[in-house]
């Protein structure tokens, strides 16, 4: 299955702790909370292009499968790491967030992240 498509925000747990977590100021948590993010995957071979648009804020991250690459972080910074693939899973470890991203099904992606032992789970329905 191909990553490829459009997707938009349809529930998520332990946002607040999370983003507290990772060191996110509260006056962002508060906004951001109830915001419904889209996420745009354009896959192209081992080459991927994300676009995370939440309100007003846009996230790029370009990257190739196995290579290391910049990427843009929750907190805004760009931190260099690998992304790397096993089937329907693209996996990252960026500052001590592991993070998994997984087509779960032709509709549903889960984003799921962990720093320590707090785990942030977003799940997005393509639109």
């Amino acid at each position: 299955m191909s990553f490829t498509g459009k997707y938009q925000l349809d529930s998520h747990e332990n946002f607040e702790a999370f983003m507290k977590a990772i060191g996110l100021p509260d006056e962002l948590i508060q906004k951001g909370k109830d915001l419904k993010s889209i996420s745009e995957i354009e896959e192209n071979g081992d080459n991927f292009k994300v676009t995370v648009t939440t309100g007003s804020t846009v996230m790029i991250n370009t990257f190739t499968i196995g290579k290391e690459t910049e990427l843009h972080t929750l907190t805004g910074e760009k931190v260099k790491g690998v992304v790397h693939r096993e089937g329907n899973k693209l996996k990252v470890s960026l500052k001590g967030i592991e993070s998994i991203t997984e087509l779960v099904d032709a509709n549903t992606i889960v984003n799921t992240m962990t720093a320590g032992s707090i785990v942030y789970k977003r799940i997005s329905k393509r639109m």
